[in-house]
């Protein structure tokens, strides 16, 4: 097995501002602890920095004019309207750098999706990616440019029949946004209800439309689901339909704000949780083009993603931390220095309450989107 990390120090030059619940940070603290487990040199294992994505790269998706208000704005000149395209106080501040932030996570997204593409890996992990909301002509989301869209466009460019499979908490609009026509992109969504939680969508009657029909699958779930209810929802509904699909490559969007103690949602995985869906994500494709996404409690998205690397290259991790990010941790918050936590404990009635919730919606999947892939 051949895999690449894709990281660059570039990010630390970047901040969305000190009230913003994206940070920075989240980035190299994940790569300390991947270094600390000794997880940046494995024999098997290329560590790559990314170049900046190019106005073109970035243009397959996005429209020009809100290509050039993010240049703009970026270089801080007066936007009018900039509200018109997303930006402004709330969740997509303008702030300076943000054309080379999002020239830079869309480069790394593009490297991984070539190098698996190309076949010199065959797994790939850039963790500062899958900004999924990110629409052709608005910021959204805290996403700016979706680099998700770009990669599979990347692959779809090679005559490769691409999976999305997204558990971030939130729904993964943008991408199926992008792909609702297209029958050669299935797109898979696990979220939060989208009654309860930004963006607002992602029920399992959006389908796709055309040629699509079928092709765009959405898991909603309740408030509180852990790990207990998620797995098996997840078995009902993702292996049977990859089966089907039979991608030639994986894209999966990794985000950790599923977590428990997530400050902005509302599910309740565990890392273990978290762990044992991306390790069955990866025993079901071929080649797989991991993204980072979601995650707002630092420790845990550093935990989590690197679970992640370990699970792609097929590495166990001693349950307590190594000894260099004890004092980080613990300056952090993390309670007991080590890589699992306890699974969520929610009172019976809350979890058959999501239980219930989960069961209807796999019976809606299996009625509605099973047959249109002779299942």
């Amino acid at each position: 097995m051949k895999t690449a990390v894709i990281y660059s120090d570039e990010w630390r030059r970047f901040d969305y501002g000190p009230e913003h619940p994206l940070r920075m940070e989240r980035l190299g603290l994940t790569w300390r602890l991947m270094e600390g487990y000794g997880l940046t040199a494995l024999q098997r294992a290329k560590v790559l920095a990314p170049e900046p994505a190019g106005v073109e790269a970035v243009g397959r998706f996005h429209g020009r004019e809100y290509i050039e208000t993010l240049r703009a704005a970026s270089a801080g000149d007066w936007v009018p309207h900039a509200a018109r395209f997303g930006l402004g106080p709330g969740d997509n501040p303008i702030f300076p750098g943000l054309w080379e932030a999002a020239q830079l996570v869309a480069g790394g997204s593009l490297l991984a999706a070539t190098l698996v593409g190309e076949g010199e890996v065959d797994r790939a992990f850039h963790f500062a990616g899958g900004l999924h909301h990110a629409m052709p002509d608005r910021a959204s989301g805290f996403c700016y440019v979706n680099d998700a869209v770009l990669a599979i466009l990347a692959l779809r460019q090679r005559g490769l029949r691409v999976a999305y499979v997204d558990i971030d908490a939130h729904h993964g609009d943008g991408v199926q946004f992008a792909f609702y026509a297209d029958p050669n992109v299935l797109t898979i969504s696990t979220h939060e209800r989208g009654d309860r939680l930004f963006p607002g969508t992602g029920f399992v009657e959006e389908l796709g439309e055309g040629p699509g029909l079928g092709f765009s699958v959405n898991l909603p779930l309740q408030p509180f689901t852990d790990d207990q209810v998620y797995e098996p929802a997840f078995e009902a509904v993702v292996p049977p339909l990859l089966a089907a699909f039979r991608p030639d490559v994986l894209v999966l969007q990794l985000g950790i704000d599923s977590h428990r103690t997530d400050p902005l949602t509302h599910l309740s995985l565990s890392i273990q949780g978290f762990t044992r869906a991306v390790t069955r994500l990866l025993e079901l494709g071929p080649r797989v083009v991991a993204l980072g996404g979601g995650g707002y409690d630092l420790v845990n998205v550093a935990r989590a993603w690197t679970a992640a690397w370990a699970a792609m290259n097929g590495v166990t991790l001693p349950p307590e931390l190594p000894a260099p990010s004890h004092a980080e941790m613990t300056r952090l918050g993390l309670e007991t220095l080590a890589l699992w936590d306890p699974p969520a404990e929610l009172p019976a009635e809350t979890r058959r309450w999501a239980e219930e919730y989960a069961r209807r919606q796999v019976r809606a999947i299996h009625e509605k989107i099973f047959p249109l892939h002779g299942l």
